[in-house]
């Protein structure tokens, strides 16, 4: 089964041409949630995702327009075509003000319910938990209250073994029963237990998402070992104090608390719009934590 993360926008507050403002979507099995929603990003579902429709959750990190000024338009337009399953929606009070504001002076009443979740950025918390994954706040350290997110993956299934499937004739309709640990029994009565069935399951993958943020060294407990970091690289060494100025990381910054927290795998984005290419930031962040790769918009990483 799957755990994708598709890039939908990977750059900072100044969209370019190649380069949208901040979003993502991860998909974890049959669920689909979306890592903020900046500028255009329906317009990069529309190129990049097939079923949009199917996103029931938005989690929003704070209220700089660059990470939410995309959610009323995608909002809208899951109305317009008549979505009627309900849609959650988390972040800061705040934004349920400006939702409801935009929703009364547009004149609109939502074809489906929408459901807001209010969080507290400070705290470490599961914020969404269903079958598949676990979602949790991580306090970072901006102008704003900001907060990234850890998604963890729930109770890998079991797999079925092939040489088992080779011996014994198994219904389609059975193997969703095994994969959760049942035993079989044959068309003659024969009884077999799960274990001989099926495969341990592999290790759950996490994903931490931390968007604006100076370097935070009280992240690292909560991040730690997780298979993918996706980490702000805003900018370069040699503009580090522009970083400290406005609560934003250097790629060096970055690449730090990937070491410290011994994640698997680094990945850098929501880039300045100084860097048409990102190959400085790239290299920077490698110098201290070779595997790092660079979000760009259209990418699709899988766990």
């Amino acid at each position: 089964m799957s755990f994708l993360i598709t890039i939908l926008g990977s750059g900072a507050a100044i969209p370019l041409l190649s380069r949208y403002p901040t979003a993502q979507l991860v998909q974890v099995h049959n669920t689909m949630i979306l890592l903020d929603c900046g500028e255009g990003t329906q317009m990069q579902l529309r190129k990049y995702v097939s079923k949009s429709l199917r996103i029931g959750h938005i989690f929003i990190s704070h209220l700089h327009g660059d990470h939410f000024y995309g959610l009323i338009g995608l909002v809208n337009t899951f109305h317009l075509l008549g979505r009627q399953k309900e849609l959650h929606i988390y972040g800061i009070p705040a934004l349920k003000q400006i939702l409801d504001l935009q929703l009364e002076h547009s004149w609109t009443t939502l074809a489906y319910p929408l459901i807001f979740h209010q969080i507290n950025p400070d705290v470490p918390e599961i914020i969404m938990e269903d079958k598949h994954i676990t979602v949790s706040t991580i306090p970072l350290n901006h102008r704003i209250p900001t907060c990234g997110f850890l998604v963890r993956e729930k109770n890998p299934r079991r797999k079925i073994r092939k040489d088992f499937l080779e011996k014994v004739k198994v219904p389609h309709s059975e193997f969703e029963r095994l994969r959760d640990g049942d035993s079989f029994v044959d068309a003659y009565g024969q009884e077999f237990p799960n274990n001989e069935i099926t495969e341990d399951p592999r290790p759950a993958k996490s994903y931490a998402y931390c968007t604006d943020t100076a370097f935070h060294e009280a992240m690292i407990p909560q991040i730690r070992g997780c298979d993918l970091l996706y980490h702000e690289t805003t900018f370069a060494q040699d503009k580090r104090e522009d970083a400290r100025a406005k609560f934003h990381s250097t790629a060096v910054e970055a690449a730090t608390i990937a070491s410290l927290a011994k994640v698997k795998k680094l990945m850098i984005g929501h880039y300045s719009a100084r860097y048409q290419e990102v190959d400085v930031l790239l290299k920077e962040a490698m110098a201290i934590f070779p595997e790092t790769i660079a979000a760009e918009d259209g990418k699709v990483v899988e766990l």
